[in-house]
């Protein structure tokens, strides 16, 4: 007999009100600029990285230096390369400006870094370790060097675009900007895609049967649980379930479903992106069909496809029903929107 709890369970008449996907808030919808800081930052890192490495004799600010961390105590014996706007605390960098190869530089770790994680890549202790760690390191100078940025000049154009493509610095930063603006819409579209899903989550005010899933999980997993271990469960699973409701709710009303032609289709693209990525520019027809037959034999990977190109097409319908305010922001902007940094 099922559970009462089950039996109860009535989320159409909600679920009914999500087919017009009314939310009670407008979102905002963003539109990430690449600004001039960005672009000349871009071409700074270009510059530097087809540039030529000098070695230097005494530490400046931006120079790269490369030693070793080391502190008997916790059996600190760990190689590193860095410039010296890496730390936080600028008072523990200044330390190392008019400092010569062979000089030993004593840094306190607390405070060091934004975050107490990048400890772990640069002194190579434990994730248990890291959390307020309060220790002198010494950093022994090994070597160090800065680079000369490359010549911004038809040679440094043609090895990045192709020859002819890019001409001058002002179609470097067209380009530049062309190709980090498609990047952020990808970003600017997975957050708008986050930020409706829980909004219609908060929108959508039903109850799950929650007694009968605890249960059932307790007792269909693998390993049969405690009651405590299916409460922990459920809580972590609760709002993942309530979206499948309302995401099959939306499918359904709004007659969404993919097509052999949609997967097919949107493979391909994912493809000639990632062969451009590895500089294939122009692959033919034939070569691409031969890896989308390849891929789409793989029922795994179907599946992922699937689940991607669903994905694409609730961002479509989301756009086109849900009230939203485009806001123009920068990167930076964007990334404090999103993440609170």
């Amino acid at each position: 007999m099922a559970n009462p709890d089950a039996s109860l369970f009535r989320p159409e008449p909600v679920l009914d009100s999500l087919r017009r996907m009314e939310i009670s808030t407008i979102l905002l919808e963003y539109k990430i600029v690449a600004d001039d800081k960005l672009l000349d930052e871009q071409v700074l890192r270009i510059r530097k990285q087809y540039g030529k490495m000098i070695s230097k004799d005494v530490v400046a600010d931006g120079d790269d230096i490369s030693g070793t961390f080391t502190n008997e105590e916790k059996g600190i014996n760990a190689p590193a390369t860095f410039t010296t706007d890496v730390f936080k605390n600028k008072k523990e960098a200044a330390k190392f400006v008019g400092k010569k190869v062979g000089d030993v530089v004593s840094l306190s770790t607390k405070g060091l870094f934004d975050d107490d994680h990048k400890l772990m890549d640069y002194l190579k202790v434990g994730h248990d370790d890291v959390h307020g760690l309060d220790i002198n390191v010494d950093f022994t100078i090994e070597e160090i060097t800065t680079t000369e940025p490359a010549e911004l000049n038809e040679e440094l154009f043609g090895k990045l675009f192709g020859e002819g493509n890019v001409s001058s610095l002002e179609d470097l930063k067209a380009k530049i900007k062309e190709d980090a603006e498609k990047q952020f819409a990808s970003q600017a579209d997975q957050k708008f895609l986050n930020d409706v899903t829980q909004s219609l989550l908060d929108n959508a005010k039903f109850e799950l049967p929650a007694e009968f899933l605890k249960k059932w999980i307790q007792q269909n997993g693998e390993n049969q649980l405690t009651a405590e271990e299916a409460e922990n469960e459920y809580n972590k699973s609760e709002n993942g379930l309530r979206y499948q409701l309302i995401e099959g709710k939306i499918i359904t009303s709004n007659g969404l479903q993919i097509t052999f032609d949609d997967l097919k289709n949107f493979t391909s693209e994912l493809i000639r992106k990632q062969m451009a990525q590895f500089g294939q520019m122009n692959p033919t027809d034939a070569d691409v069909d031969g890896i989308v037959a390849r891929v789409l034999q793989n029922q795994d990977e179907v599946k992922r496809l699937s689940e991607q190109v669903m994905s694409e097409k609730m961002l479509n319908l989301f756009k086109e029903k849900v009230k939203a305010k485009t806001k123009e922001v920068s990167y930076e902007e964007f990334v404090k929107a999103s993440y609170g940094e």
